[in-house]
């Protein structure tokens, strides 16, 4: 190995060291400085959707390694006459709507952030059943930690394609770097003030699942 590799890769290694570090205590800092909003957000989830106050639900993380995911809620437990939920569109009232907007609801995965599950930037952790749905090349997402935000987020968000989407995971995870961390979370506090990158049906139910792979694409990558 020459110099300049181990050199380089001594410096990536610094790197997540200091990423990882500076990824907990902004969340704490952030968990204390934003405690007043927590509170007001908790108090209208329970006042106008009940309890539970946060979702939860499992997801994968870096190596694929299971954790739960914390969000405050943004739909109500609406059943039809049979004890059914009724659909997502019919669930999400309008400040639901209007915490996914404002990225609100998001607030409490800086407690994920502070155990160490998820980072401020990466691929935003997706459902567990996908995991045995990636090819080879798109499973490599899971090689850093999932994040808050990442740079999927601030190139379309929900509007993408699942295509689209896991190309730009895949380019974040080859082309890692703390600048690159500090240039997507500035871009993605200016999105969210212009509430940029969420189309209207995203808005309502989020993406449409993903099912697997075009036999095609398989093609292309392999």
């Amino acid at each position: 190995m020459t110099t300049k590799k181990r050199s380089n890769k001594s410096l990536y290694k610094l790197s997540l060291v200091v990423k990882a570090v500076g990824d907990r205590s902004m969340a704490a800092l952030l968990l204390l400085l934003f405690s007043p909003i927590l509170v007001v957000v908790a108090i209208l989830v329970r006042q106008r959707m009940g309890s539970p106050i946060v979702f939860t639900q499992e997801r994968p993380g870096e190596n694929g390694r299971i954790f739960t995911v914390y969000k405050f809620r943004t739909m109500t437990g609406d059943c039809d006459a049979q004890g059914n939920l009724l659909s997502d569109e019919k669930r999400l009232i309008p400040l639901g709507q209007f915490f996914r907007k404002a990225s609100l609801d998001e607030l409490p995965q800086l407690v994920n952030v502070l155990l160490g599950d998820m980072s401020f930037v990466g691929p935003r952790p997706l459902l567990v059943r996908y995991l045995e749905r990636y090819n080879s090349e798109q499973a490599r997402r899971h090689d850093v930690l999932p994040g808050i935000t990442g740079w999927a987020q601030i190139n379309g968000r929900n509007a993408l394609t699942w295509d689209e989407k896991f190309r730009l995971d895949l380019w974040y995870v080859d082309n890692w770097s703390l600048w690159l961390d500090l240039k997507i979370l500035l871009l993605t506090v200016k999105k969210v003030f212009k509430r940029e990158g969420i189309s209207q049906n995203a808005n309502i139910v989020g993406m449409e699942e993903f099912m697997g792979n075009d036999p095609k694409l398989e093609q292309e990558i392999n």
